[in-house]
């Protein structure tokens, strides 16, 4: 078999083991879920005076098969729809920001750490500010980002598209930062000895010694870009994406308890699909990257 067969079945084994690892942790989580309503007091309990036991009541902690059938009821208040169907057109709105966030984090983060790798001032001077950002709450932040998007006259989606690049830019930065400065120093010497340019030396060394690197940092940018989007539908309102729907929903809890971890769950589907598409950029650019020779 070729090496790039090989390559292909090892990817795919992988992929394989993953996908099992997923469906696992699912059954456990059911099985642990439905054990504590199972045994679990209806109606909560305390702790040193502290009510921390949830409680198992339907209402509160329906079973996991009523949350799964309640992606098939009739959504209240959107006519003929289906909650699945409710809940995707929700889920693409949220998408749709969060991957422009990503994009616009990613650009912003690699651009700043190869300032800072360039430049050893700026790193020492800029990335505590950068440190000290992350500490920010988001909810503080969001009015403000609606003030200035309002006075740039822009579209209402940018401010959901502004704050999940606030969220995704930092571990970017912080991964291709330490991803740049990962190269050999021999390798770096005999780009020297070509009398490389800097820039020549980045394109054709350091990023791609970065690559390795920056996938964990894309994998959490990719993430805390949907969760930038939610938390700013549920602050601001007037955007009508996932987050919506969770604040909808729960007001809806009395007439359709399951509703509201419908929305749980479509958020968390698509945190999930954003962490894929990272995922599987990354099994394509390391397919095709080169490997040393062994012989």
């Amino acid at each position: 078999m070729s090496e790039r067969g090989g390559r292909g079945l090892s990817i795919a084994a992988r992929g394989a083991k993953r996908i099992a690892m997923l469906f696992a942790s699912l059954a456990i989580a059911v099985f642990v879920w439905e054990f504590y309503k199972a045994v679990g007091p209806e109606q909560g309990g305390d702790v040193f005076g502290w009510r921390i036991i949830p409680k198992t009541n339907d209402r509160v902690m329906p079973h996991t098969w009523t949350m799964v059938a309640e992606f098939g009821d009739d959504a209240i208040g959107s006519g003929d729809q289906k909650v699945w169907s409710v809940l995707l057109g929700y889920a693409w709105y949220t998408f749709r920001m969060a991957f422009a966030g990503l994009v616009l984090g990613v650009v912003v983060g690699i651009g700043l750490a190869v300032v800072m790798a360039r430049f050893r001032i700026v790193e020492r001077g800029l990335l505590p500010y950068l440190v000290i950002s992350q500490t920010i709450p988001l909810i503080a932040l969001a009015p403000q980002v609606t003030v200035i998007r309002g006075t740039l006259d822009l579209p209402q989606w940018t401010s959901a598209a502004l704050l999940a690049a606030f969220l995704s830019f930092f571990p970017v930065t912080v991964s291709t930062l330490r991803g740049l400065k990962s190269a050999p120093a021999a390798s770096l010497e005999l780009m020297d000895s070509y009398a490389a340019g800097w820039w020549t030396t980045l394109r054709k060394l350091r990023f791609p010694a970065a690559v390795p690197y920056m996938v964990p940092g894309l994998k959490l940018a990719a993430t805390a870009s949907v969760i930038g989007v939610i938390v700013t539908e549920i602050t601001l309102g007037g955007l009508r994406g996932v987050g919506f729907a969770t604040i909808d929903y729960s007001q809806k809890v009395t007439s359709q308890p399951a509703s509201v971890y419908a929305a749980v769950v479509a958020a968390a589907v698509l945190g999930l699909i954003m962490f894929g598409l990272i995922v599987a950029g990354e099994a394509f650019v390391m397919r095709r990257r080169p490997r040393e020779s062994t012989s």
